[in-house]
């Protein structure tokens, strides 16, 4: 697939108001996407597809956001588990889901649920011979639009995950996602019900703790969402820019003031650009880290320094892009009065969106992660943000690849 062509970004940019206003959901725009092979585009050029990396992957992402934030967000968890195959040691598996995205399917995600704890209550039983899944998921990103959903279980006393086809009876999604942003994302309510699930797309999450996949992965996770919050700051320039440009006056001036002619709203908007270069720069700075991490592994020459740099870089990515454009975009109204806030142009929603997906992964937490490394040598410990100095003590920046899968 080439760069998404500007016609389709047009398009989807400029129904994307109206669809957030009407709760719209873009089913016609994500499947176009797959047909074009936005979902493949990391297939390895040896199985099929482009092979692109990872600065190509999310220069595409945050022009997608840019259009469309919630089309963006959408294939977040479908990304993901197209990365997990990098690390897949059975060549039949990788290869099925590598046909599958080439196929143009969309994989779903729901491993969240509304519970007290963090404890699973969706199980997977053996039923007569047949492995049967049962559970409600919430926050389940992309589903109401999937083909797959990869979602987490728990069997024989053990966290799985576990991939069902929506096609299978007993899988139901519904677009319940009360949140004030990233309405059109379908994270709202999947259940479950005496859904058979192949034993071949079941497998134990302890099987993949080898010190590589999961920071690589919990890296790309999340700079999936700073890419499409910096795609929201390039959009917030867009449409402060479309807002300006055919206005004759300026609050408080009689007869024609044009404020594209303003210094004041210059400001404003140079202060915009320059946020939305930032946060772009840094997310493809942080992918080329991830690039560089997955390159070693894939040569065969693992070096679990360099994926625990890449993973600290998302976090320092957090840092600067989530500040920087919800500020962004809270400021695009001083571009213009009280028409700003108008409901039909829909400015609000890229707040609203910045802010909600600000929410993901709190970046309080990833903060003192950093402050523990930097001070310590203490790696992020995903399961454990609080976890005591005497418990982490062995993780050090020496650690070897046996602690760095910690």
């Amino acid at each position: 697939m080439p760069d998404l062509s500007p016609e389709f970004l047009q398009r989807l940019r400029d129904g994307a108001a109206a669809r957030d206003r009407d709760r719209e959901l873009p089913r016609a725009e994500v499947r176009e996407l797959l047909v074009a092979g936005f979902g493949s585009a990391r297939v390895p050029a040896e199985h099929g597809g482009e092979g692109v990396d990872l600065a190509t992957l999310f220069a595409r992402l945050m022009d997608l956001a840019a259009a469309d934030s919630n089309v963006a967000h959408v294939f977040r968890g479908h990304l993901a588990v197209i990365e997990m195959q990098n690390f897949e040691p059975d060549a039949a598996r990788r290869d099925a889901w590598y046909a599958r995205a080439l196929a143009g399917d969309l994989v779903g995600n729901a491993q969240s649920e509304q519970t007290a704890t963090s404890d699973l209550a969706t199980t997977l039983t053996k039923v007569d011979g047949e492995l049967r899944l049962n559970g409600r998921k919430y926050y389940t990103t992309g589903s109401i639009y999937a083909d797959w959903i990869d979602l987490s279980a728990r069997y024989r006393g053990e966290d799985h995950q576990v991939i069902v086809s929506t096609r299978t009876p007993g899988v139901e999604s519904i677009d319940d996602w009360a949140g004030f942003g990233q309405r059109l994302t379908g994270s709202g309510t999947t259940t479950f019900t005496d859904v058979v699930v192949d034993p071949d797309l079941v497998r134990p999450y302890a099987l993949d703790d080898d010190g590589f996949r999961h920071p690589y992965l919990m890296g790309f996770f999340q700079l999936v969402l700073l890419g499409v919050v910096a795609g929201i700051g390039r959009a917030a320039v867009d449409d402060a820019v479309a807002f300006v440009q055919p206005r004759r006056r300026i609050f408080g001036y009689g007869g024609e003031a044009f404020p594209r002619e303003d210094p004041l709203v210059h400001t404003v908007v140079g202060k915009l650009s320059s946020a939305a270069f930032a946060a772009r720069a840094t997310v493809l700075e942080a992918a080329r880290s991830l690039d560089a991490g997955l390159a070693g592994y894939r040569a065969g020459e693992p070096d679990a320094a360099a994926f625990t740099r890449a993973q600290l870089d998302v976090y320092r990515a957090q840092q600067t892009v989530l500040p920087t454009v919800i500020e962004a975009t809270a400021e695009l109204f001083e571009v213009g009065g009280a028409s700003s806030v108008d409901t039909g142009r829909g400015l609000d929603r890229h707040w609203r969106n910045a802010r909600t997906i600000a929410t993901h992964n709190p970046s309080v937490q990833r903060l003192r992660a950093l402050g523990d490394w930097e001070l310590n040598g203490v790696l992020p410990l995903f399961n454990q943000p609080q976890a005591s100095a005497s418990a982490a003590a062995s993780a050090s920046k020496e650690s070897t690849t046996e602690g760095a899968a910690k």
